[in-house]
């Protein structure tokens, strides 16, 4: 006779029963505190009536909505519906491909629920979090999981690479995309970005650390600013010989394929073959690297490039202007 009586047993205790009931009560606490504030977003394209659709998050309670770059993309009229049942149309303040972030403004007359940002910065891998969206059009859908992974870099559609990138196994699928990835007090850790196609609980988040410096930049100017130094340029492993020769310290470096007529590297002297191998002191070991470095702090400042040329290593100073995609 098979022996039913589970009563006994270690993975029956009242104390699992306790931490899965703590579990059930943050998800839905954070659900409680956040769910008001975020927001289906319908896009209309030119050539068609209807367009993507993708999820959003009020974080300022006078309508700023934080979203992903990609999901609002070549929009001719982006609407935003509300967890309370509005139909209201957005601005688009402004979005930056490279780091999948876009802000949109809806008018509001009086205050509307909005998510506090919290940071990324000191949360822990195997932490619990909190995604809500609209995946497949499913309305105020939450999940839950624990963060997999931190510091991971993720490629968007620009090629460029997103740092900081933080890796969760809460599900995430279509019309996911732009929502938020919550800690357990309900506040804003990522802004859900990307799957993997076929994978299942692999999904990323863009840091609110650094959606947040985006958004600041597309308020000010609408648009990020980058400084650009106006070449086209490849990574290249370093042979050993010239590391030891030059007593370099890396192991690549970024080489000058391409220099733009009346760029700050043409006026400085730089030339097709050059190999960068530092700049303002900073390791240049791959344009990842160099993107990284080339901030708007650095439009119009001074900057200090360590190139190889042939069989010389050579210093060159030149004054980044401002990235025009």
């Amino acid at each position: 006779m098979l022996d039913t009586d589970n009563s006994d047993r270690p993975g029956d205790s009242a104390g699992e029963t306790a931490a899965l009931d703590a579990y059930s009560r943050v998800v839905s606490s954070v659900y409680d505190v956040a769910s008001a504030a975020v927001v289906a977003i319908e896009v209309r394209h030119e050539q068609r009536a209807r367009g993507g659709a993708g999820s959003g998050f009020l974080f300022t309670p006078d309508g700023l909505i934080l979203t992903n770059s990609h999901v609002v993309q070549k929009a001719r009229q982006v609407i935003v519906h509300t967890a309370a049942g509005q139909a209201i149309d957005a601005d688009l303040i402004g979005d930056d491909p490279h780091t999948d972030v876009a802000l949109l403004k809806v008018a509001a007359a009086a205050p509307l629920p909005s998510i506090t940002l919290g940071s990324a910065r000191n949360i822990r891998v195997g932490q619990l979090v909190v995604a809500i969206g609209n995946p497949l059009g499913y309305a105020s859908t939450v999940t839950a999981g624990v963060v997999s992974a931190l510091g991971r870099g993720l490629r968007t559609t620009t090629g460029r690479l997103m740092d900081d990138v933080i890796q969760t196994d809460a599900a995430l699928n279509p019309g996911n995309s732009g929502g938020p990835l919550l800690d357990a007090h309900g506040h804003a850790i990522g802004v859900n970005t990307a799957i993997i196609a076929g994978a299942q609980g692999i999904c990323f988040s863009t840091s609110i650390d650094a959606a947040s410096r985006v958004a600041v930049q597309l308020l000010r100017h609408g648009r990020v600013r980058r400084a650009s130094l106006g070449v086209a340029a490849q990574n290249i492993a370093l042979q050993r010989r010239m590391v030891r020769f030059f007593d370099l310290d890396q192991a690549s470096a970024v080489r000058v394929i391409e220099v733009s007529s009346d760029s700050p590297a043409a006026r400085a002297g730089l030339e097709p073959g050059d190999l960068i191998v530092k700049l303002d002191g900073n390791a240049c070991e791959s344009l990842d690297d160099l993107h990284r470095l080339l901030t708007e702090e650095r439009i119009g400042a001074t900057l200090a490039l360590s190139v190889v040329r042939a069989n010389r290593r050579i210093d060159i100073t030149l004054v980044p202007v401002e990235l025009r995609d």
